[in-house]
């Protein structure tokens, strides 16, 4: 079996559809599977072309991911046919891997990590041009003829659906994740509460509540900690968080951690008290998912998949406002947290279903 994944961002960048795609290329090859990744060229200091555990990588220069939907097509026209599907994501990624299909009548999948659909209105941090572009954009992906439509929870299903792919289009295989990596790490949260974001910057994460919750609360407990680990870029989304930091007066309260080595990144999540996920939406949440192997308490919004992924002990926001995440902060200071049990997402149930899913279109 040979596939070909046309990705916006891949490894090293960081985020939940990177994570995923790494690990599933990684574990297809040691299936067997010849894998190769064309994906953006985001950092200079990155190789143009090279083969990490197996995996063939090509990186288009363009340091714009938005280019990369005009500058991949010709990689991916060389490429496509010596491979016999190809597998894109949401979103620039994939209207270049599907006119690329088209043309070499390949079969292509698009896996969608999220449809936010009127969502894109109602969120921080974009201008009503880029609100326009984005939804527009989505509405256009959603219409392509792809072979299947792959919602990475229950809820990204039924959003495929609901947004008008057909039902027996759209499946659900869940991200994966090998429970192995947890192991050996403990929750040791330190004796003056410290609460802990860590993930991408993204317009959907909660940021624009977070960061004011935390000033009222740290306002109150001037003991308490605030720890984010977070990316530099991109740089005006970083530029922004740092200036609302400075605003609230928060640089003795908050610790910024950047780029930390998955080791290190589990030990400063293990001692944390718990968790914030104040998103928006998610489509799944690898910061929640892993959150729950490691045994640490989250406080989330519960919107999209949260209440799907999150479990064993938690808090859940009343609402989406600064007032309410300020008060979740107050019950989780005090251990006030709920239980649910737990569900496992194995790397292997993933690797499985994609590979069947492989299997059966490229056998029609």
């Amino acid at each position: 079996m040979r596939i070909l994944f046309v990705l916006e961002h891949f490894h090293p960048y960081l985020g939940g559809a990177e994570h995923l795609f790494w690990t599933l290329a990684r574990a297809l090859v040691q299936e067997g599977c010849k894998v190769a990744v064309v994906t953006t060229r985001f950092r200079k200091g990155l190789s143009k072309e090279e083969t990490l555990e197996g995996i063939k990588i090509y990186r288009v220069d363009c340091y714009n991911r938005y280019f990369f939907s005009f500058f991949s097509l010709p990689v991916i026209l060389r490429l496509t046919p010596d491979y016999d599907i190809i597998h894109t994501t949401s979103y620039n990624a994939a209207l270049p891997a599907w006119i690329a299909a088209r043309i070499k009548k390949k079969p292509a999948i698009i896996t969608f990590h999220e449809v936010w659909g009127r969502l894109w209105w109602k969120l921080p941090y974009a201008s009503f041009l880029e609100r326009l572009a984005f939804y527009s954009w989505e509405q256009l992906l959603l219409r392509l003829p792809f072979k299947r439509f792959i919602g990475v929870s229950e809820f990204t299903r039924q959003a495929l659906i609901e947004a008008g792919v057909s039902p027996q289009k759209a499946i659900r295989i869940y991200n994966g994740m090998e429970y192995s990596d947890f192991e050996g790490f403990e929750h040791q949260p330190p004796k003056n509460f410290t609460f802990t974001y860590f993930g991408r910057l993204g317009i959907s994460k909660g940021l624009d509540l977070l960061l004011p919750a935390a000033a009222q609360h740290l306002t109150q407990h001037p003991n308490h900690q605030f720890k984010m680990i977070i990316p530099t870029y991109p740089k005006g989304m970083f530029d922004k968080i740092k200036k609302t930091i400075q605003t609230h007066g928060l640089e003795e309260q908050i610790r910024l951690l950047h780029h930390l080595p998955r080791k290190q990144l589990f030990n400063e999540i293990c001692q944390s008290s718990c968790i914030v996920v104040p998103s928006y939406s998610e489509g799944f949440c690898f910061v929640a998912a892993e959150g729950v192997a490691l045994e640490v308490p989250i406080i989330s919004s519960q919107k999209g998949a949260l209440a799907e992924v999150v479990a064993g002990r938690h808090i859940a926001m009343n609402g989406q406002s600064i007032e309410n995440l300020a008060t979740a902060l107050n019950k989780a200071a005090s251990a006030q947290w709920k239980y649910k049990m737990v569900q496992k997402f194995l790397l292997s149930d993933a690797v499985n279903e994609y590979i069947t899913l492989y299997k059966d279109l490229t056998s029609k």
